[in-house]
This record gives C-alpha cells, sequence and structure tokens, in this order.
C-alpha cells in the first residue's frame, strides 16, 4: 500500500533528490527511498543511524558478511535494492 503523503508530499530539498536519482538512473524511485526522505527527522534518520550501526558496527561478522546477508534477504524478499 502507498500512501499519497509519501507519495507525493515531500519538502522542496527530498523533491530535488527525488527528481536527481530519477534523471540519474533512468528508474521510478523505490518506495524505500521515498520513504526515507518523507520527513526524514521522524523516520529517515534513526532508520539511518540505525542500520549504519548494525552493519558497521562491532561485530564477530565482517562487513562484507554482514552485506552479504542482506543482499540474500532481500533477494529471498526479492527486494530490487
Amino acid at each position: 500500500m502507498r500512501l499519497r503523503a509519501v507519495e507525493h508530499r515531500h519538502r522542496f530539498p527530498q523533491r530535488l533528490k527525488l527528481l536527481l536519482i530519477r534523471l540519474v538512473s533512468g528508474r521510478r524511485v523505490p518506495d524505500v527511498v521515498k520513504t526515507l526522505l518523507y520527513r526524514p527527522e521522524f523516520f529517515g534518520r534513526p532508520i539511518c543511524d540505525w542500520t549504519q550501526a548494525v552493519m558497521r558496527g562491532p561485530s564477530p561478522w565482517s562487513v562484507g558478511e554482514r552485506e552479504l546477508f542482506a543482499a540474500f534477504t532481500s533477494r529471498l524478499n526479492q527486494c530490487v535494492f
């Protein structure tokens, strides 16, 4: 389900980023990117900080192993990113 606000009501700086992404990639911007950029202070920054800590913080697994786990999980979930 797509929320209309997340699809169309980004602030001006975020709209510019979305436009640039679309122009450079030649594709529709993925919904996850739109969600991260919509009210970034509410969701985008906290989830990015958490992801960074999980993927790059202290761990018995190497960064490469964690990236591989993430890629494998994305593939199982049929994610395009």
